[in-house]
């Protein structure tokens, strides 16, 4: 075998993800299984080395083929879960995504947690997801954060310097700053480009200072508009070439 074949070599799971039908996880339990073949023989190795190319995955005896490359942006609604499915029947984004259209198997990029609202990319474009995903390419991702206090410089400043979780973590926010305020309550626009979990409550909770609102507005170039709740449109190749072009230069 030469070099150059030996480069193109994936795994299993990584092949059938690929294909556009399921998400890595998923498809490395379907492998473990017994419910995925390669070549007519079944596999139960997710790192099952694959050509791409000479390569025929089948799940349960039929032949998977690349699916057309899907491209969502979609405005999460509050109290939605962004999973597949959940043990408990809570109510997911899936729902809402299956109720409209038929579409492929779509898989989020990043996460926005229950009580987090607001714009959510999917696809079934496993690789480009990873990709924009990446903590390494130090997209911006925009958030505007309802909190149970006036926000001061001071506060401002320190979310920007830095605070210390509960947990021990320095989190920073790239950019934080004001945009309303009452007498009790603010909204905050904080850009992020550190990509950890449950950065914003996080950073809140070390502070004393409880969410009630956290809406996120724009990942990188991407802004959210006026996509109504729960609704989702396909992105545009401008959109997506603009996204490329915004993680290649940021990482």
């Amino acid at each position: 075998m030469s070099k150059n074949e030996a480069a193109r070599k994936i795994g299993l799971a990584r092949a059938l993800s690929k294909l556009g039908y399921c998400s890595r996880s998923h498809a490395a339990g379907l492998i473990r299984a017994g419910r995925v073949s390669l070549n007519g023989k079944i596999r139960r190795d997710p790192e099952m080395p694959v050509l791409g190319k000479q390569a025929q995955i089948a799940v349960d005896g039929k032949t998977v083929e690349p699916r057309d490359k899907v491209y969502l942006m979609m405005n999460k609604p509050r109290g939605v879960l962004t999973t597949a499915s959940d043990e408990k029947g809570r109510e997911t984004v899936y729902a809402a995504l299956n109720a409209k259209e038929n579409l492929p198997w779509v898989g989020p990029v990043g996460r926005l947690d229950k009580a987090s609202e607001g714009l959510l990319l999917l696809t079934n474009d496993s690789e480009w997801g990873a990709r924009i995903a990446a903590p390494q390419t130090h997209l911006d991702k925009t958030y505007h954060v309802q909190v149970a206090t006036v926000a001061g410089e001071g506060f401002l400043e320190a979310m920007v310097r830095g605070v210390k979780s509960k947990d021990g973590e320095m989190l920073r926010a790239k950019q934080a700053r004001c945009l309303r305020a009452g007498q009790k309550n603010c909204w905050l626009e904080l850009v992020l480009d550190e990509g950890k979990n449950r950065q914003i409550r996080r950073m809140m909770e070390s502070m004393g200072v409880e969410v009630l609102r956290l809406v996120r507005v724009a990942i990188g170039p991407l802004q959210l508009g006026d996509l109504a709740k729960g609704e989702h449109r396909y992105l545009t190749a401008d959109e997506r070439r603009t996204l490329d072009r915004a993680a290649r230069g940021n990482s």
